[in-house]
């Protein structure tokens, strides 16, 4: 039974144990599928002749029912796919391609909460680096062209959160950003375009009321051009939300392009991201223990490309708790036996930009070993 009253930033939660799980209508002709593979396989082994071992096309393999490779197989191939990641990322992929936050403006390193707020203010270029870790009551506004940078593997903030509001230009890196107190998201970007998300490690607790925390990254009233990278999403209810509200179509349709990509998310619950409105590349993310993965409402588009789900209940829906279905492409995945409630096959199938998705045989330790603060 789908839930018709969640318009506001809340998910009904009871609702996502719906004892009706209705499995993808998306299949494909094995002869199809294995000419997919060996299509994607020659080009990955042209493309990594050409650049010393680097793919630089989308590997589309199979999904989870197609996966009879011997472990063997898959060890090799997750071990060869971590050793091609020769260094970290120096700039976006995907959708906040060409962000630049402070560029290469002289760094400011704060070791305290109130140097911190007056570091980030305002929109001339800024690199701010945080020395420490500072409790927080509400969020600190983060200027345009800005890079915040946590020194270290400790570092960042804990009891609120950050807050990127009619700002461009932005990226938040290597940051620890802990029990962000509802009304406050550990990271909330409002009206807002050209942002980079990457290698924060942001967390709560399950012990509490799933209202006690707010989200850990919620996107919303009509921002756009977002990549969220090498993240770590743990111990919490609400994930990512995009789009705050059934009843802001004004506002977000055509916006709300954010592209996740090697994030892990471990023991949270559910919003996989939750999209709106908007259109979502989901590839080579980690998704344990959570009870609804991705969830595209309100016609939006997600392509959900290469993924690994364990000890998940439903990987993918795009038929609950609005009144109107999203729409969701899957390809790639092992999804560990976690059902999907694929109502609409989307339209989103090549994104505007390059990128690499590695196949999920290697997304765990790719994932595992890269993602969160401390890995820069």
């Amino acid at each position: 039974m789908r839930s018709t009253h969640d318009h506001g930033t809340t998910d009904n939660i009871g609702d996502v144990t719906d004892a009706t799980r209705a499995t993808s209508a998306l299949s494909t002709p094995v002869t199809a599928r294995n000419r997919r593979r060996l299509t994607a396989v020659a080009a990955g082994v042209t493309a990594a002749l050409a650049l010393g071992g680097l793919s630089t096309v989308s590997a589309h393999d199979a999904d989870s029912t197609d996966s009879a490779r011997s472990e063997s197989t898959r060890t090799a191939a997750a071990g060869s796919a971590t050793a091609a990641r020769l260094a970290v990322e120096t700039t976006p992929i995907g959708f906040g391609a060409g962000t630049t936050g402070g560029g290469n403006a002289t760094a400011t390193t704060v070791i305290s909460l109130d140097a911190f707020k007056t570091a980030v203010t305002g929109d001339k270029a800024k690199v701010v680096k945080v020395s420490g870790l500072f409790s927080l009551t509400g969020q600190v506004d983060i200027g345009s062209n800005t890079t915040v940078l946590g020194v270290g593997s400790g570092s960042g903030f804990t009891g609120g959160g950050l807050r990127l509001k009619e700002a461009t230009n932005v990226i938040v890196r290597n940051l620890n950003l802990g029990k962000p107190r509802k009304p406050s998201d550990a990271i909330t970007v409002q009206k807002s375009t050209r942002v980079w998300i990457d290698h924060n490690t942001l967390s709560a607790d399950r012990d509490h009321d799933k209202d006690y925390y707010d989200g850990l990254l919620d996107i919303s009233h009509g921002s756009d051009n977002i990549t969220v990278s090498w993240n770590r999403f743990a111990d919490h209810f609400k994930g990512s939300l995009v789009g705050h509200s059934d009843n802001n179509a004004s506002e977000d349709t055509g916006h709300l392009k954010v592209t996740y990509h090697h994030n892990w998310f471990a023991n949270v619950y559910s919003r996989i991201p939750s999209l709106r409105f908007g259109t979502g590349h989901f590839y080579d993310n980690y998704v344990q223990g959570a009870e609804t993965g991705v969830h595209s409402r309100m016609g939006a588009q997600t392509l959900v490309e290469n993924n690994v789900f364990r000890d998940t209940e439903v990987a993918v829906t795009t038929s609950r708790d609005s009144d109107i279905d999203g729409y969701a492409v899957l390809r790639g995945n092992d999804l560990g036996g976690a059902a999907t409630e694929v109502s609409q096959t989307g339209g989103f199938t090549t994104p505007p930009y390059a990128y690499t998705a590695e196949p999920a045989s290697s997304v765990v330790a790719s994932v595992t070993a890269q993602a969160g603060a401390g890995k820069l």
